[in-house]
């Protein structure tokens, strides 16, 4: 069968494993999931006991979550198409040295902007999550800004997978208005240049549920249900 991912909506980091499967080109279905609701039912919790998104079920129907292991896991399919690389060379731990910076240290700049987002708060509480948060995200920034160096993509020359994780977290500085992007203009240019992509304007189109065609092997949707029957006995 099939691989069927979970993306998450509003703003899931889900979406960069939707553009590693565009590029990818294998078929593939999705399974929309609203956040919080959707992952509430004890259903998704077979799924995910976390309850969280992304989740995939793999070709042979098991189930993988968290997105750095979704990334690995198409990374392994990609090699032929240098999405990922050969296990014991230098650059496949390099890919994962920066799959780990982005989960760590880039992820968990933005939580506590989410956190203010989110929750309910006392007076001065969120105020001071935002402030801790455009702190933490500034030196992410800053971190990643040096680490480009004057790389075009993540790890040099070829895009990767550890790209399409990137570009579905640093929307994320816009949508808090955490920093000014002019502030890190090698980061700024790999996120417009990421923009650009047509895998990244369908991870778009599919969260806004526009009409949109797939680059890659998109098959469809179908709803968690119908998703869950494809699970390994």
């Amino acid at each position: 069968m099939e691989p069927i991912l979970f993306y998450g909506v509003p703003q899931g980091c889900s979406f960069g494993s939707i553009v590693a499967l565009e590029w990818l080109g294998e078929p593939y279905r999705l399974t929309r999931v609203n956040m919080p609701d959707d992952m509430q039912g004890d259903l998704y919790a077979r799924l995910n006991p976390v309850r969280e998104t992304p989740t995939l079920i793999t070709a042979s129907g098991e189930t993988l979550s968290e997105s750095a292991a979704i990334l690995n896991h198409i990374a392994a399919r990609g090699i032929d198409k240098g999405l990922g690389f050969k296990q014991g060379t230098p650059e496949f731990d390099q890919l994962n040295q920066m799959i780990a910076f982005l989960n760590t240290g880039f992820f968990s700049s933005f939580t506590p902007l989410w956190v203010a987002y989110e929750g309910s708060f006392a007076d001065g509480e969120r105020e001071f999550l935002r402030g801790l948060g455009h702190r933490a995200v500034a030196k992410a920034h800053a971190e990643l800004e040096t680490i480009l160096d004057d790389r075009q993509w993540l790890l040099g020359a070829q895009r990767a997978v550890a790209d399409a994780y990137f570009t579905g977290i640093a929307r994320w500085a816009e949508y808090h208005s955490a920093i000014d992007p002019r502030d890190y203009p090698r980061v700024h240019a790999l996120a417009q240049r990421l923009a650009e992509d047509p895998a990244v304007h369908f991870a778009h189109a599919i969260e806004a549920q526009r009409a949109t065609i797939s680059s890659g092997g998109f098959l469809g949707h179908v709803t968690i249900a119908e998703a869950a029957t494809q699970l390994a006995a």
